[in-house]
């Protein structure tokens, strides 16, 4: 029997709190600084690596190996970044807490920029600076995420959807703004610029997160022994993991879909008839912007009125309810660029509108995931795991991205799956998300739920 914990609200206390807590709009301000840092760098990356390092001669015979190399090295970052939090979640929750460890690694974050910045023409130099940025990024992100939580009570808990809305907001926001902006600073003063400055917005995000040190709720580490018997010993620690991990185990192949969006979706849009109008002809780099602004316009739509609507009229908009739904929608975006793929294989020049298509589409989707997963990570483990929990989300995105790396590493070397070139890339990625959706049906309708919520002070 499934006993799912309704969404809205999550405490039904006569002494619920109406206002989101003081401490929300720094974290917001820095997490709109630290997206612009990563996606301004993600934003030109692919194509930087084939035109520096890779195919700098533009050679046409050289170009789908050249794209696979950049693709696996992008993906390559991504994972690592992806799969950092993990540590930096037990340094926070059992060691540091999360406000140093956030302070920290956002100093080494900004070094990791200034790496890129300076050997934008030395390959191992920028490996090296690749590597740092994933440190602090790695680092930082499941506290930062499960710091928002941290900021609320029982009072407050019914208001955690609507400040999760707002955090992918930021996310959005400086997402969309980095991706408009670095590929112009990118075309117009070259690399060393356009990668120092999402060097110049990290340092901003760590000043703002530092500007709010008196007005955060801090839980206190809960040092190494304890955490490791909670999380490791049996109880409901160990069996609130194991359902997570449940649910975790079936995003990897979301993510897969939506990180193809800022590599392989924007080598694919060089090749397309980008005049979306006569006289306005973007760059490949800013053709994924428009899936993010759709993003901006769509998040307050979901969590202030298609969520608590259907709330109100007994629709049991649940966690997982809403990332089946998103699977189903990003699939039908992959589909979308499939067949763009598709012409182009056959010598046709395709028009972007399809690209753009495809990214509201997959924005739909992942966004619908995306805030869930953040809220579900956080809601549904008990104290001594949160940090780790939202980890553990994170890594699911490492996992797509490994996955996707080592795809391109076989396709650019000529191995075992290199006949997944072209479009039947797509389409072997929009199978892998139709099981993967019936699988998730099937089990996640057996689980049952328990939320963990903060009490009132």
């Amino acid at each position: 029997m499934t006993d799912f914990s309704p969404t809205y609200p999550i405490t039904s206390s006569p002494e619920a709190e109406t206002r989101l807590p003081a401490a929300l709009p720094f974290i917001i301000g820095s997490e709109v600084a630290e997206r612009f840092s990563y996606y301004g760098l993600m934003a030109i990356l692919p194509t930087f690596l084939v035109g520096q390092f890779f195919n700098p001669h533009a050679d046409a015979t050289l170009t789908a190996g050249a794209e696979a190399r950049a693709n696996e090295l992008v993906h390559s970052f991504s994972a690592l970044g992806y799969a950092l939090p993990v540590l930096g979640a037990l340094l926070a929750d059992w060691v540091l807490g999360k406000y140093r460890v956030i302070l920290y690694l956002s100093l080494v974050y900004c070094g990791g920029h200034a790496l890129l910045s300076a050997f934008n023409g030395e390959l191992l130099g920028f490996r090296l600076g690749l590597l740092v940025v994933a440190v602090g990024m790695g680092g930082i992100k499941s506290s930062v995420t499960a710091n928002v939580g941290d900021q609320f009570d029982a009072r407050t808990a019914h208001l955690l959807p609507r400040a999760y809305g707002w955090f992918q907001l930021a996310i959005d926001v400086g997402a969309a703004t980095a991706t408009v902006i670095t590929p112009l600073l990118y075309a117009h003063f070259g690399p060393a610029v356009a990668f120092g400055v999402p060097g110049l917005l990290m340092g901003t995000a760590a000043l703002t997160f530092w500007a709010g040190r008196w007005r955060y709720v801090r839980v206190p580490p809960t040092g190494l022994r304890a955490g490791l018997r909670q999380t490791l010993g049996a109880g409901e620690g160990r069996a609130a993991l194991r359902r997570i991990l449940t649910v975790f185990a079936f995003v990897p192949a979301l993510w897969m879909l939506n990180e193809q969006g800022s590599s392989e979706w924007v080598l694919q849009a060089t090749h397309l008839n980008r005049e979306l109008w006569p006289g306005f002809r973007p760059l490949a780099e800013q053709l994924q912007v428009v899936g993010i602004v759709f993003g901006i316009a769509l998040n307050p739509l979901l969590t202030y009125g298609l969520y608590p609507a259907l709330a109100r009229r007994g629709v049991r908009v649940t966690p997982l309810r809403r990332i089946g739904a998103g699977m189903v929608v990003a699939l039908l975006a992959v589909l979308v660029v499939g067949g763009v793929q598709r012409g182009l294989d056959a010598g046709l020049v395709p028009s972007a509108w399809w690209q753009v298509l495809a990214y509201c589409v997959l924005t739909a989707g992942v966004l619908t995931v995306a805030m869930t997963g953040l809220e579900y990570a956080y809601t549904y483990a008990p104290p001594a795991l949160k940090s780790l929990t939202t980890a553990l989300w994170l890594l699911t995105i490492a996992v797509a991205n490994f996955g996707l790396s080592r795809l391109h590493g076989s396709i650019a070397g000529g191995g075992w799956l290199a006949g997944l070139h072209g479009a039947n890339f797509y389409w072997f990625s929009a199978a892998l998300m139709a099981v993967n959706v019936a699988l998730f049906g099937l089990i996640t309708s057996r689980l049952r739920q328990r939320a963990y919520v903060s009490p009132t002070p």
